[in-house]
Parts: C-alpha cells; structure tokens; sequence
C-alpha cells in the first residue's frame, strides 16, 4: 500500500506574516513491490495558511486567497 507524509520542502521569510514559514509538501510514497517507481508530490500547503487567513490582505497561492502569488518560486 502507498504511504503518504507531509515534509518540508523549504523555509522562507514571509513578508505577509514578517516571519519563517515552511512550505510542506505531500509526498506520496510507490508500495513495496512499485519500488523502482519515483515518489509523487500530491499537495502543497504553508505551514502559517490559517493565520495568514485572520489578515485582510490577500497573500498568496498557498493560503487560497491570491492564486497570482506563488511562494515556491
């Protein structure tokens, strides 16, 4: 059976929230007899999405308030 996780796949200053955030990936993981198979990356989410909602300002993509803003670039 395929296993998922979320990780980190980085940590940056968010001018939004003027703090560190991690940007958290969803890793889907091939069962042990897919082996050879490369693990997939499902969903990306902030790890500050939900405070970044309480502020009235739209902010970015992963938050889902302004799809123009990607934080991963």
């Amino acid at each position: 059976m395929a296993k998922k996780a979320w990780q980190v796949e980085k940590t940056k200053y968010c001018e939004h929230m003027q703090e560190e955030i991690a940007i958290e990936v969803e890793v889907i993981y091939p069962a042990d007899y897919l082996s050879e198979q490369a693990p997939r990356i499902r969903a990306r989410r902030c790890s500050k999405a939900l405070e970044c909602n309480c502020i009235e300002r739209p902010a970015c993509a992963l938050s889902g308030t302004n799809p123009d803003v990607d934080p991963v670039e």
